[in-house]
């Protein structure tokens, strides 16, 4: 089993491939990690998943653009793919849940939301995906379907993103008891309270988190 020092070795440099969008070397490195023993829900979410939200920091930043994003996604599910069937779910992941998961209408970015996805999934929630530019009245519609213990909605852009306190207003009134959290590189802790959310994730593995609180309130 890998030490300390090498279990964090191992985890920045497939940070880093993902980051370099490398990968046949993040695909590598992610068996080197099966090899040695490491937790393998560590390398999606510290590994993997951290790599992803700072190709996310560099696209916010304009230092990163659409081609790299797509490469860097590719290398990551490279990687997710070695791991992601040697999840043995943690016994500190015990409040798993539905989610109801899209990019609200208007957008059609879901990097993001795709991303957001895998790691719910590899937490073991039950995911109902409506994809991306969905129609406000779609996910009331769905969650009549859908038993989803929490609605998670985001948007990339600031022109989509005004359309979520509404979506949300609807959303409460087909269900009161209904947990709403949001996302997307526009919007901030500030403005998803002002909207009625319950709760805000900065990006894919603190939307897990944000989750996992929310359901055991």
């Amino acid at each position: 089993m890998a030490s300390f020092l090498r279990t964090k070795e191992l985890l920045k440099s497939i940070h880093d491939a993902v980051v370099e969008y490398d990968e046949e070397k993040t695909a590598h490195l992610c068996k080197l990690l099966l090899k040695e023993a490491v937790d393998p829900y560590i390398g999606i979410m510290e590994g993997l998943a951290a790599g992803m939200n700072t190709v996310g920091q560099l696209y916010d930043r304009k230092e990163y653009f659409v081609p790299e994003l797509l490469l860097a996604s590719d290398a990551f599910y490279a990687g997710l793919e070695i791991l992601k069937p040697h999840i043995k779910l943690s016994k500190k992941i015990e409040t798993r849940g539905k989610i109801l998961l899209g990019v609200v209408e208007g957008d059609i970015h879901d990097i993001g939301k795709n991303l957001v996805k895998t790691m719910f999934e590899a937490a073991g929630w039950e995911i109902c995906d409506l994809g991306k530019d969905v129609k406000l009245r779609k996910f009331v519609e769905e969650l009549e379907k859908f038993p989803a213990d929490i609605v998670a909605m985001s948007a990339l852009m600031t022109t989509s993103m005004l359309a979520m306190p509404r979506a949300i207003e609807m959303l409460k009134e087909s269900k009161p008891d209904i947990l709403v959290m949001v996302g997307g590189a526009p919007l901030s802790r500030e403005i998803a309270e002002e909207y009625g959310a319950d709760g805000y994730a900065a990006d894919a593995v603190a939307a897990v988190e944000v989750a996992a609180r929310l359901i055991i309130r």
